[in-house]
């Protein structure tokens, strides 16, 4: 696309045709840019000088900056972003930022520039997970923390968690990332272990929501294949599946968003296990629906 963009600034034996892109105004770019995308600038930003230096106006970016970028701030060390252009800002903060003792970490999607959020198992409550008769921590790259639950067998099962966040203006998806069966590699392949896995398709679990502000969610799933999964070849075992719990509105009103959330299944007339628990994720719905889509990558 530069190429053929800049070839309108010569002619066919390379001499000047008159103005072209060169002769735009740094000013009048930046205005055109605060319509495009992050991405889309940056490739734009390789044609000319005016593009170049528009490209890197902190007037254009802190138009790409969400409200409470602030915020996100100040969970990093100030000498990390002092002295910073608010171009180097927005590709410090779509990075994972981590708190809450890196159990927890948002970001800007590098897109769109809205707030996403990740809450590691470790940052949840799961009753039992002290006791490795039930419950075993398992170190894995499949898991943005590393660290996934991996639960061999229990009687009441019950995933508990929180956040106080001050999130921008948006309406949101929550999501539980779960995993029936326990896996690893062996010669390279990444192979799936059901040994423990039962008691899923016996009941439903639960995934439930609420906001500080009252807003409520509630769903029910069953976690393993039912036989007439396998007949349509939906198997639920040995994949990562997002379980979407419901939706939340945050206004420009709230200054900080408490937002609690669970899974359970505490019917104890049975067993359940073999089941990994890796994270809570809090996206963006619509761009959590494109993504889904393949439209954003």
């Amino acid at each position: 696309m530069g190429a053929s963009l800049s070839n309108l600034t010569e002619g066919s034996n390379g001499t000047a045709m008159g103005p072209g892109l060169g002769d735009i105004p740094e000013s009048c770019v930046a205005c055109v840019f605060t319509y495009l995308t992050p991405p889309e600038i940056c490739n734009l930003a390789r044609l000319n000088r005016a593009f170049r230096g528009a490209a890197s106006s902190d007037s254009v970016w802190e138009m790409k900056l969400p409200s409470n970028y602030q915020d996100l701030l100040d969970l990093v060390p100030p000498e990390r972003y002092q002295i910073l252009s608010k171009k180097d800002i927005f590709a410090l903060l779509s990075r994972p930022v981590p708190f809450d003792d890196g159990n927890k970490e948002v970001w800007l999607d590098r897109v769109t520039g809205r707030v996403c959020m990740a809450i590691s198992a470790k940052g949840m409550a799961i009753t039992g997970i002290d006791d490795r008769r039930y419950w075993n921590w398992v170190s894995t790259e499949e898991s943005r923390f590393h660290t996934v639950a991996y639960l061999q067998q229990i009687w009441w099962f019950e995933v508990d968690g929180v956040v106080k966040f001050p999130l921008p203006a948006d309406i949101y998806t929550l999501s539980f990332r779960l995993h029936l069966g326990r896996f690893s590699k062996r010669l390279g392949r990444r192979v799936s272990s059901f040994e423990h896995t039962h008691g899923w398709d016996i009941k439903p679990v639960t995934f439930e929501l609420s906001t500080c502000d009252g807003q409520l969610a509630s769903c029910e799933h069953y976690l393993d294949d039912t036989e007439q999964d396998y007949d349509n070849g939906n198997h639920k075992r040995g994949c990562w599946i997002d379980y979407k719990v419901g939706e939340f509105i945050v206004n420009d009103s709230e200054p900080v968003t408490e937002v609690r959330f669970s899974v359970k299944q505490i019917d104890c007339t049975h067993s359940k296990g073999g089941l990994c628990v890796d994270s809570v994720f809090i996206i963006p719905t619509d761009l959590k629906e494109r993504k889904r889509k393949g439209m954003l990558k």
